[in-house]
């Protein structure tokens, strides 16, 4: 029996890239909607070869054309602008995109009669923590406008799901990093703002240094602490959350996310271990708004969708990384 055609938004950037492999690796077709503004062309058109089309989920007749001439069973939705300092220099912006764009897809989908959606949403609608590891009934207070936008979000899909039986899966993820394990696919940003992939490139001699914002924080060696996931991981969760939905599952949110944490150094130490070459650091003052740690619990999607990362440990995830980087900018 064929699967369904599945809508990617934003499938040509790093987590929406992964997610298509997966999805085509489990038997879907695929079409991505991407506006290229920070997505790959040459990633979609000669590595997944894919049905592609260059576009922007704020035009609405582009939307009513996908959707008339594919028979869309679903969407997965990555397209949002992520640069929280960008945010708050240019929260219009990000309003504009994530929200009235998220808006205008979904009023798109339910014109289509496309009643099922998995939302890529992020850790950073909790804001600071009160408890660690994270779950998913943690009060959502985000401290930045990106993360306002992802929460304002999830609201919209909860009085859709009421209003209009569209249903949904919320994935709050933390930080994503790797690469695909057979090297096709990888992070590559412009501007770079993850550690992992900033590390690597300093080790590659593209940047003369890393820079340690903070080293005193209330954590084993003073340095901030963060749950790092495998993007393989979690392009396996979004096709386990589709399936969930195509499979008569209510509307639900999950966290992802290795129940876990890594220290800034600790990510540097075993990208020299990986690398075998040295790595500068620069140590600076803390960051506005950056918590100490930030570690989530992903046992709800362990449980019901019966998700289990591969790939949890450090040294595949940066060797995963490593392995790509050196092919894509060595």
């Amino acid at each position: 029996m064929n699967k369904p055609t599945v809508l990617v938004t934003g499938g040509a950037g790093y987590i929406g890239s992964h997610t298509v492999l997966a999805l085509q690796q489990a038997g879907y077709s695929v079409v991505v909607l991407d506006n290229l503004v920070y997505g790959h062309r040459d990633i979609v058109e000669s590595v997944l070869q894919v049905e592609f089309i260059c576009g922007d989920i704020c035009d609405r007749t582009l939307l009513d054309q996908i959707f008339s001439q594919h028979d869309i069973a679903a969407v997965i939705h990555f397209a949002a602008y992520a640069y929280v300092g960008e945010s708050v220099e240019d929260p219009a912006k990000y309003y504009r995109n994530n929200v009235l764009g998220t808006l205008t897809l979904l009023e798109a989908m339910l014109a289509a009669k496309v009643s099922n959606v998995v939302f890529s949403s992020t850790c950073a609608s909790y804001g600071h923590p009160n408890q660690i590891p994270i779950p998913e009934e943690h009060p959502q207070d985000p401290i930045n406008p990106y993360g306002m936008t992802k929460f304002m979000v999830e609201k919209i899909l909860t009085d859709f799901d009421q209003a209009y039986s569209l249903r949904s899966v919320r994935f709050r993820y933390f930080n994503a990093a790797g690469a695909d394990p057979e090297g096709r696919l990888g992070e590559d940003h412009n501007p770079e703002t993850h550690l992992i992939p900033l590390v690597l490139m300093t080790a590659l001699g593209k940047r003369e240094s890393i820079t340690i914002f903070g080293t005193d924080y209330k954590t084993s060696d003073g340095t901030c602490v963060r749950d790092y996931i495998h993007v393989t991981d979690l392009a396996q969760a979004h096709v386990l959350g589709l399936e969930y939905l195509l499979s008569g599952g209510e509307t639900s949110v999950f966290n992802l996310g290795n129940g876990d944490g890594f220290s800034v150094r600790e990510v540097i130490d075993m990208a020299k271990k990986v690398t075998g070459l040295p790595i500068p650091v620069v140590e600076g003052y803390r960051r506005a708004g950056d918590p100490a740690l930030l570690i989530g619990s992903a046992a709800k999607a362990r449980k019901i969708l019966n998700w289990q990362p591969q790939y949890a440990d450090l040294e595949k995830i940066i060797s995963h990384a490593w392995q790509w980087h050196q092919k894509r900018h060595a």
